[in-house]
């Protein structure tokens, strides 16, 4: 796809959902895109490679959390992978502040590359597993949002994201679908201080992709013991 034809495509789907792009934040993401099909050849980022699919499935995908969020919040991006959806968030709206965690070093040293080639300030990553953050004193309940997508099973990925966020703070948990997981998750959401506070469900623009936003607010303190060790929350979902 020619480079201008992409950056109107992405503009025309950003827009269905109600996220307007400028020039210069369209061609930051196309200059996103470009450094992470040249790094997926040295290391494994992502399976999805063609310009289309990287458009929508990573970005529009990561974009549509973004009516959410408001300007000037810290955010917090966990397991975020290639960078999603922490850098696409940061690129449209460069009011607020995200951090990104993820869990492998390498992939660490390709979101430093992006973040440095793209000129994104208020930003920053870290080298560590959700758990060991959630007992930080640097990262326990400092923020206002924290995200993931497709990370883990919801009463999982709660024991990971709740620890992290503030009271009146919220979690915006990102699945391609819901499935048996909210049922499944009460227990852990009340344990660790949370509540659903709403169940979106949408496909993608200009497809049959079915998407879930799983919304839950803070309203009490986690408890000191969680999170767990790593490994633990995942080995032993809270039931």
């Amino acid at each position: 796809m020619e480079k201008e034809t992409w950056k109107q495509t992405l503009k025309e789907q950003a827009g269905k959902i109600d996220v307007i792009l400028k020039e210069e934040q369209l061609e930051k993401f196309y200059s996103y895109m470009e450094l992470l099909k040249e790094w997926n050849e040295k290391m494994n980022l992502t399976a999805i490679t063609q310009p289309y699919e990287i458009l929508q499935k990573h970005f529009i995908d990561s974009l549509t959390i973004l009516p959410y969020l408001e300007s000037n919040q810290k955010v917090i991006d966990v397991g975020t992978g290639a960078g999603f959806p922490g850098i696409p968030i940061k690129i449209a709206n460069n009011e607020i502040s995200v951090t990104l965690f993820d869990s492998l070093g390498k992939r660490i040293s390709f979101l430093d590359e992006v973040i440095q080639e793209l000129a994104l300030s208020k930003m920053d990553t870290h080298h560590i597993r959700a758990e060991e953050a959630g007992k930080s004193k640097m990262f326990r309940e400092q923020f206002d949002i924290a995200v993931s997508r497709a990370v883990a099973p919801l009463a999982t990925l709660v024991e990971y994201l709740l620890p992290l966020v503030k009271i009146g703070g919220k979690c915006i948990c990102m699945k391609t679908n819901k499935g048996e997981e909210i049922e499944n998750s009460d227990k852990a959401i009340s344990t660790l201080g949370g509540e659903i506070e709403t169940i979106k469900e949408f496909t993608l623009p200009q497809s049959d992709i079915k998407r879930t936003l799983i919304i839950i607010k803070k309203i009490e303190k986690t408890p000191n013991q969680y999170p767990r060790k790593p490994g633990t929350p995942s080995k032993q979902p809270i039931q």
